[in-house]
């Protein structure tokens, strides 16, 4: 079974700004776009996945992402990274109502194609399923079988608010690279450690970051 997958990216002029201790201003936007250019690519590569779609109001990464053959779904309700979620998979279901849909977070640079397909099989067990992040808080990845609502639960400790909801969490391991997102600069250490995206290696060889 090959899976859609919906990646959010808020504007990139005001995403991550959680690196500030790590990056300056002028470069922050350049490592959202890294970020999201490797996840996707990779997502593209893994075997389970049959096409990406990238729920976005910035034109720049829009147009980035479309080159490497991600469909780009405007955000049209603008009412954050939940209501675009909703408002993707509705797009998606719209055109194929019965495919499986999960959403991705855009910031896993060490991404690797086959453990995405590990957890994206595992998910196929399940109505509904997630994969909590690395910090055991949050989420990286939300699946939903055909016929079933997404229902995304995404922001501050998602990963209860996803388990109260009624997904089930996929509790795997070695798939570090699906876990591993990237919000602090503790975390790009981390995903740097990994091995990530040539894209990101290269807005990274800009900065100077502690412990490597």
């Amino acid at each position: 079974m090959q899976w859609t997958l919906i990646i959010p990216l808020k504007s990139l002029a005001r995403a991550k700004s959680r690196l500030s201790d790590t990056a300056a201003d002028g470069l922050r936007p350049s490592l959202a776009l890294a970020f999201a250019q490797d996840t996707v690519a990779a997502a593209l590569a893994s075997p389970a996945v049959g096409d990406v779609a990238v729920v976005t109001g910035d034109e720049l990464a829009g147009r980035e992402l479309a080159t490497l053959g991600a469909r780009i779904v405007a955000d049209e309700p603008g009412g954050g990274l939940n209501a675009a979620l909703a408002h993707a998979a509705a797009v998606v279901r719209a055109v194929s109502p019965a495919c499986p849909v999960a959403a991705l977070n855009a910031d896993l640079p060490a991404l690797r194609p086959f453990e995405l397909a590990r957890v994206l099989d595992a998910a196929a067990e399940f109505p509904r399923a997630f994969l909590a992040d690395a910090a055991t808080i949050g989420t990286t990845l939300l699946a939903a079988a055909p016929g079933r609502e997404l229902l995304p639960a995404f922001g501050p400790r998602s990963r209860a608010r996803h388990h109260d909801s009624g997904a089930r969490e996929l509790l795997l391991d070695a798939v570090d690279s699906v876990r591993q997102d990237v919000d602090t600069g503790a975390d790009l250490r981390a995903a740097l450690a990994l091995g990530v995206g040539p894209r990101t290696a290269a807005v990274a060889a800009r900065l100077l970051i502690p412990g490597q």
